[in-house]
């Protein structure tokens, strides 16, 4: 796996070239060997890439984002085929055992509020009991919403009474670029896998081609709020902003009681919810630490 977090910015032409993605712009030439990269943000609209180059960088498992007008994050590059034993790995997800899953989801709640507990601050002693508290009331398919009470607790505490999700802000939107990079580095391994992101553990949306990155990935969502909360941006996001949000993959994170890459921490994670839905037990759950 790569580690480099490539953002094209501004007009250029990119292809591929012996094992290089090679970027031509109109003052100069440069290449980045392939095996080298973990992320490909394509920020502009002005970029335009050879299919060749889109063959070899899903050849490589290499996550691509591509943004709008606005340079937010709108699409990502999803292969359709992404493990030798596909047909196999999707049988297997359409008859994951419901009861289970109402399980596993309590577990993803319990270790994200958890996750949300680590970020509150010294001072925040009322909300972080009250969020404690949460942690033992979860039940199977958190059936008492304690994830919804947790998320208005938790984020009036970080970012004030005023505060509301879904609004038009700075804040949010660094929150959800953030989740944006999150999501896109969720599909990837779960394609990577051999599964499909469409069929969740506990999301069930229609319309969402994204239902289980989206389970995946909660527990993960700390991070990005913990980055937001250090620096809270008070105008639109620049591009600085950005780059430091994409370069949170590469953040130290600790898991399995080892340090890695918050990339690496995303695969781990991942590989340890499939074992344990094969498996049927929690305890192979591999959740990262907080502190």
């Amino acid at each position: 796996m790569g580690w480099r977090i490539i953002s094209i910015k501004s007009r250029a032409k990119l292809d591929y070239k012996m094992n290089y993605l090679v970027v031509r712009t109109e003052s100069k030439t440069s290449r980045v060997l392939l095996d080298e990269i973990l992320l490909l943000m394509v920020e502009s609209t002005a970029v335009s890439l050879t299919s060749y180059l889109l063959s070899e960088l899903v050849k490589k498992k290499i996550k691509v984002i591509f943004c709008d007008e606005f340079h937010d994050p709108q699409s990502d590059l999803v292969p359709l085929y992404g493990s030798h034993d596909d047909s196999r790995k999707i049988r297997e997800q359409i008859t994951w055992d419901p009861s289970f899953k109402a399980f596993l989801h309590a577990e993803i709640v319990r270790i994200k509020i958890s996750g949300q507990i680590s970020n509150l601050p010294p001072a925040c002693e009322r909300e972080r009991a009250l969020l404690t508290s949460y942690l033992s009331e979860i039940l199977p398919g958190d059936a008492t919403n304690r994830e919804g009470h947790a998320a208005k607790v938790y984020f009036n505490a970080l970012f004030g009474l005023d505060f509301t999700r879904g609004t038009d802000s700075p804040i949010n939107a660094a929150l959800n670029y953030g989740y944006g990079i999150l999501l896109a580095a969720f599909n990837r391994e779960i394609v990577a896998s051999g599964y499909l992101t469409q069929l969740g553990i506990f999301h069930d949306n229609m319309f969402n081609h994204f239902n289980l990155s989206c389970d995946l990935m909660e527990p993960f969502r700390p991070f990005i709020d913990r980055f937001v909360m250090s620096s809270p941006p008070t105008a639109p996001l620049t591009h600085e902003d950005k780059m430091k949000l994409l370069d949170l993959l590469n953040q130290t994170v600790s898991i399995r009681g080892q340090n890695h890459h918050l990339s690496t921490a995303i695969h781990l994670w991942t590989c340890s919810v499939w074992d344990a839905l094969r498996e049927r037990d929690l305890s192979c759950l591999e959740s990262p630490c907080y502190g």
